[in-house]
């Protein structure tokens, strides 16, 4: 007997319907915090001090809000989760960077992430795509690849630091689908602790093996470790669970194509960094295909 995948409709709750935009909005600011705190601390240190900082302030107010902890088999796909989505993800998107990498070459590369989750949803996850949502797949890839055109992503010193963003967007990816189908279950405020602590934790070694351990504790680091650690690992990650747990993977994946453009704007805005009429050409086509993918196309 076959059993036809679920049909989700689109979201109908204030909520719902807030998160993909503040979603959007928070998740861009993590290629700004990076450039703004890497300066000051190595890549992998930056992170298993914002990994644990993020654990420690989220353990007693999910203890506090009567979090449900998951039993042992789900809390060890929650913490696989954890690996996939902050330690890889994380790690290289933050670890290219450092090496060279632009913000918007960054954001573009990660913004590849749909096509692939999108092509991998319907082997792993049985969702359908139908040709209007590939459609609207290939105008975000076009939009994101118009909005951060940059030579440098050909610089063949940059290559390698690339190929690590390249690992970040296969992470999160994998941690995508991995969570929709084995941790949909999981209490979603014990699940950032979890994540965060398994994160810091594997982190915490390679940063003592690999770098100095020294921390420059600027203003700019302070406030760029506090946002992060607060706003976006707090904040962002809850609404990308939220997000995954309430409708396709396909089209959660898809809000990414948004990050570069908005990522830009951030950019001209606190660092002066010049938006091309390509670029505004690419954020219409990126908006176009995110507006495909999501408006009412049944899965």
């Amino acid at each position: 007997m076959t059993v036809a995948p679920p049909t989700l409709a689109l979201p109908a709750s204030p909520l719902q319907r807030a998160a993909p935009v503040l979603f959007v909005l928070l998740w861009s600011t993590g290629f700004i915090g990076a450039k703004l705190g890497l300066p000051y601390a190595g890549p992998m240190t930056f992170l298993a001090v914002r990994f644990l900082a993020v654990a420690a302030l989220t353990l007693p107010l999910a203890l506090l809000a009567g979090a449900r902890w998951p039993r042992p088999l789900l809390m060890l796909h929650v913490a696989i989760v954890g690996l996939l989505m902050q330690f890889t993800y994380l790690g290289g998107v933050f670890i290219g960077i450092s090496r060279g990498v632009p913000a918007g070459i960054s954001a573009l590369i990660v913004g590849l992430q749909p096509i692939l989750t999108a092509a991998l949803a319907g082997l792993v996850l049985g969702e359908t795509i139908r040709p209007r949502q590939w459609l609207g797949l290939a105008l975000g890839l076009a939009g994101v690849a118009l909005v951060v055109v940059n030579p440098a992503l050909f610089d063949r010193d940059r290559l390698d630091a690339a190929g690590i963003t390249i690992v970040a967007m296969i992470g999160i990816t994998i941690g995508t689908l991995y969570q929709k189908r084995f941790c949909t279950g999981a209490d979603l405020r014990a699940a950032i602790v979890i994540q965060n602590a398994v994160a810091g934790l594997a982190m915490a070694p390679f940063a003592l093996a690999f770098e100095p351990a020294t921390i420059t504790w600027s203003p700019r680091f302070i406030f760029a470790i506090a946002w992060l650690a607060i706003v976006l690992s707090v904040g962002a990650s809850m609404l990308l669970l939220y997000l995954i747990r309430h409708g396709a993977a396909s089209r959660v994946s898809s809000l990414f194509y948004l990050t570069p453009a908005v990522t830009a704007v951030m950019a001209y805005l606190l660092f002066g960094e010049s938006l091309s009429p390509l670029a505004l050409v690419g954020m219409a086509l990126a908006a176009a295909g995110v507006w495909a993918v999501n408006s009412g196309a049944r899965v």
